[in-house]
């Protein structure tokens, strides 16, 4: 046995939990945000604005649910309060809210009305409430502000039906009294397993962690298996969000951060946690709306790099996206939505690998089964033996095929195993080449072939924490 053999058992016993998994399924989804700073053109709003001002004429939730649905969105999350401390929906326990809007007279309810489209556009609903609130009086004295922040969690938890994740980020600042508070994260964890057992708690929670930046930019090695103090709600404040400013956002990922989770990084941490990555990203600038940004929307080559580097790179995908003052998304931002959409759509949609020859060595798994097995996504994966950690697959067909991309996925209710894979191709007339090294594969890994004419591809897994569970393989 190898001296590491110890390590790598430890290793692989981390794994998700049933709720973190179906999240990491869910892949890309997206953020809404919308409140009293799209009406003063502010990031951050001081808490002090007046409720007067909020008035969408043409507010209309279904257009957001059913562009994120275009998009290829499996949910969407609202911001129900941000740092200002204005909530979209008639909280009992502060004036600062819709209610003393004009919308709908005073009787409107933005959350209520979001989490209904998204019900009958068959998406998943989260809710976003900021912890630091620049308008409530007791912010900044303990347990008096954290019993407000969890009655307003309390309300959101269960007035709205099934919540798919709690999204909480790491701000903290002066409340109007000069203080800032030292946030209760137990209590507040504590409340949403209770009322919502199936929801995440990212960010500032121990599901799901920040990718490290708001630029869209993902590391080259993501790995879910982490140090476990990376969970700690302080650190994450200490990396995210403290200023306002389009520089912070488009900020790269600070080098030190770019190895979380290789054997060597782990090898003297006592407790490790299962803490995979969100990327984090709005389609403009900022975070809520400004006209002055019409003409700064992502490209559409901007957003397809995106999409494939994260959800390609083992993390998820949130994408924010800001309706205007009449509360309808901007005809540019929806436009590129709907091509973001027919991008993913069309580009994953026929596996070239059904229709090819395919060989595997070893030639069959523990359980007798073939490769076969990876060519459809579902439960199955190829189940080696415990002391094997090379695997080989081989793809080949009679007539060259057009080759995009390649999509390799682990087994992660098992861990994440692999540690390095090799990818060759073999094009008509030519020896087979070495078209890329990689490290981590993860829940999804997507490897782009350069729209090359090929006879044949091989991967081959190289390292591995133990014996490598492959779950599916396809070419497109």
């Amino acid at each position: 046995m190898k001296a590491f053999d110890k390590e790598e058992q430890r290793l692989v016993r981390i794994v998700p939990s049933p709720r973190q998994l179906a999240y990491q399924q869910r892949e890309f989804y997206g953020f809404i945000h919308f409140t009293i700073n799209t009406y003063t053109d502010m990031e951050w709003g001081m808490g002090n604005e007046d409720p007067a001002i909020f008035e969408p004429t043409e507010l209309d939730v279904m257009q957001w649910a059913k562009t994120a649905q275009k998009a290829g969105m499996k949910g969407l999350i609202l911001t129900c309060k941000h740092h200002d401390g204005f909530c979209l929906w008639p909280s009992a326990y502060t004036q600062h809210s819709i209610r003393n809007s004009p919308y709908q007279e005073g009787k409107g309810d933005i959350v209520r009305e979001l989490a209904e489209a998204c019900a009958a556009c068959g998406l998943h609903f989260g809710i976003y409430l900021s912890p630091w609130d620049r308008n409530h009086r007791d912010y900044g004295s303990g347990k008096a502000y954290d019993d407000y922040y969890t009655a307003q969690l309390t309300e959101l938890l269960t007035n709205y039906g099934p919540i798919y994740t709690v999204w909480m980020d790491g701000a903290c600042g002066e409340g109007p009294n000069g203080k800032v508070q030292v946030y209760d994260w137990e209590r507040y964890y504590q409340t949403v397993r209770r009322l919502q057992p199936d929801a995440v708690l990212s960010i500032s929670g121990p599901d799901v962690r920040w990718c490290g930046n708001e630029a869209g930019m993902v590391r080259s090695s993501e790995w879910s298996v982490v140090a476990k103090d990376m969970t700690s709600p302080a650190l994450t404040a200490a990396l995210s969000q403290q200023a306002d400013t389009e520089e912070f956002r488009v900020r790269p990922l600070d080098p030190k951060l770019e190895d979380l989770g290789s054997r060597f990084v782990l090898k003297n941490e006592q407790e490790l946690a299962w803490y995979p990555a969100e990327t984090d990203v709005s389609i403009r600038p900022g975070w809520f709306y400004h006209p002055a940004e019409d003409d700064r929307v992502r490209s559409l080559e901007n957003l397809k790099e995106i999409y494939l580097n994260s959800v390609g790179g083992n993390t998820t995908l949130l994408l924010n996206m800001s309706p205007m003052k009449n509360g309808k998304l901007h005809p540019h931002d929806v436009k590129r939505l709907h091509e973001l959409g027919d991008f993913i759509s069309h580009s994953f949609q026929n596996n070239l690998a059904e229709a090819a020859e395919l060989w595997l060595r070893p030639t069959t798994d523990i359980q007798g089964r073939t490769g076969h097995i990876l060519l459809k996504e579902d439960d199955c994966y190829f189940e080696m033996a415990e002391g094997e950690k090379e695997l080989e697959i081989s793809l080949s067909w009679p007539k060259p095929v057009k080759a995009s991309y390649l999509v390799l996925k682990e087994n992660i209710k098992f861990s994440q195993r692999v540690e390095s894979f090799e990818v060759y191709l073999e094009i008509p007339d030519q020896l087979q080449t070495l078209c890329c090294q990689g490290t981590t594969i993860g829940y999804k890994k997507i490897i782009r072939l350069g729209e090359k004419e090929i006879s044949k591809l091989t991967v081959k897994i190289t390292e591995a924490r133990v014996c490598p569970l492959l779950s599916f393989v396809g070419v497109y």
